[in-house]
Order: structure tokens, then sequence, then C-alpha cells
């Protein structure tokens, strides 16, 4: 929730520290990817970084704002020029230099195993093909026509680094069919968190990280974003404060 008391632009999210332009992106800010920049793992302190899928780089600027003193590198990736120019846009304004925006298709992406990835986050497309989007650039940003999961789990055993670490975020009912698939490419969940948009309703998002090191035990933990008078919950403030500009 954005503070009503400060100027805020137009076209875009206003965060506590940078703006995020989105009106060129087919894809726009969302809680998913508010949640998942501000949720992935990063004690180990990664110093190369892929967000793929990048639109208008938002999970890449959060990362880069917890990263900053880490001597880390974002590769931002994104098949639609336009999300990719203005994700770097948004680097730029924000100040981020350690975000490298690029415009490629990730299927056909290369990077020397030797200088892997130390972490891949990525809020991915999730529909199957049915109604057309209005125009391609959405419909390739929300549709698996273009990466599907099994793509998605290709792209990230070929570019992660063995003790690397892969996070994302999906729908629920979707979140234990891509982790019997990840299993089943030796890919294991070590820390997964589970969201409800509010106490009285059902689970509708799913945190999940995972490693080609199997945990002996996973880190579950859910979070419920609004209390029932309908504001946000102190684990949701906790989670995005040093992000949202919350209303007192």
């Amino acid at each position: 929730m954005q503070n009503n008391s400060l100027p805020l632009k137009k076209g875009g999210f206003t965060f506590k520290r940078f703006f995020v332009a989105h009106d060129k992106s087919p894809m726009k800010v969302t809680t998913d990817s508010c949640l998942l920049g501000a949720w992935v793992p990063i004690d180990s302190a990664p110093q190369k970084v892929l967000d793929i899928g990048c639109g208008c780089g938002v999970i890449a600027l959060m990362l880069a704002q917890r990263l900053e003193h880490d001597n880390s590198q974002i590769d931002a990736i994104d098949i639609d020029m336009q999300a990719v120019a203005q994700c770097q846009q948004n680097s730029q304004q924000a100040g981020f230099t350690l975000i490298n925006a690029i415009n490629a298709d990730i299927n056909q992406f290369q990077l020397s195993y030797a200088v892997g990835y130390d972490l891949i986050v990525t809020n991915p497309p999730y529909f199957e093909s049915a109604v057309d989007c209005r125009n391609s650039q959405r419909q390739l940003a929300r549709y698996t026509e273009c990466l599907n999961f099994q793509q998605l789990i290709d792209t990230v055993k070929r570019l992660l680094k063995p003790k690397g670490q892969f996070c994302l975020v999906l729908p629920y009912h979707l979140s234990n069919q891509f982790r019997l698939l990840c299993e089943s490419n030796q890919l294991y969940l070590f820390q997964l968190m589970n969201v409800r948009y509010s106490a009285d309703k059902d689970f509708s998002l799913s945190l999940l990280a995972f490693s080609f090191i199997q945990a002996n035990k996973i880190d579950e933990q859910q979070l419920c974003m609004r209390d029932g008078d309908g504001r946000y919950s102190q684990d949701f403030r906790k989670l995005l404060a040093d992000f949202y500009l919350f209303r007192k």
C-alpha cells in the first residue's frame, strides 16, 4: 500500500527508495513479484544473479537494494525489447549499477558453465494458452507457450552453479506439480512460503526455493497478507518493510 501523502508518479509503482515505471512493459508490478523480491533467501550473498523474464525489473531492483553492498551482478533478461529498455531505465534512475538488462530468449541464452549463476529468480509465465491476449507482448509474458515448466527447469539446470539456488513464485495450485517436476530433474525444495490473501481465504501463492542439494528438512512457512479488518498484517509489513510505503 502506497502512502497517499506523498506525490506519487503515474505509470508505475513508488517504493521507498525507487520508482518502477511499468507503462511500457507487458507485465506490471505485481504483489507476486514484490513478495518474491523481498523473500528470496540471500544469506550466502550471491555474486552472480539471473532474473528470468524480468519485465519492468521490479524483482531485479529489489534484489539490487538487498545486495548493493555485496559486490553482486544481476543479469535481468527478457524476450521483450521494450520491457528490457524499461528495466534498464528503472535501474539507472534508481542508481543501481549492478543490474545488466539483456534482450534475449532465455532458451537460447548461453553462459560459460565456469561462471554460472549463484542465484536464479523468476516470476514465470504459468497460464496455458486459451484465449489470446490483446497483444503479443502480454501473450509472451503470461502464457507458457514460450517458456513452459520443463524449459524453465532445463534452463536452470544449464545455468545454475552446483551450489546455487533457484527461487520463484507460483499460484499455490501449481506449486506441488512444479515441485515434483523439479525433483524428477534433481532440483530439490529447501524453503517454502505459502501465502493467503486473508485468514478466511485459501492459499493463493507459493514462494519456492530449490537447489541441487537435497535438504534434510524443508523450511516451511505461511504468510497471511491481511488481517480480519482488511489491513496488511504485521508479517506482511515486516517482509516488505524495506520497500513498501505503508500507511501508519
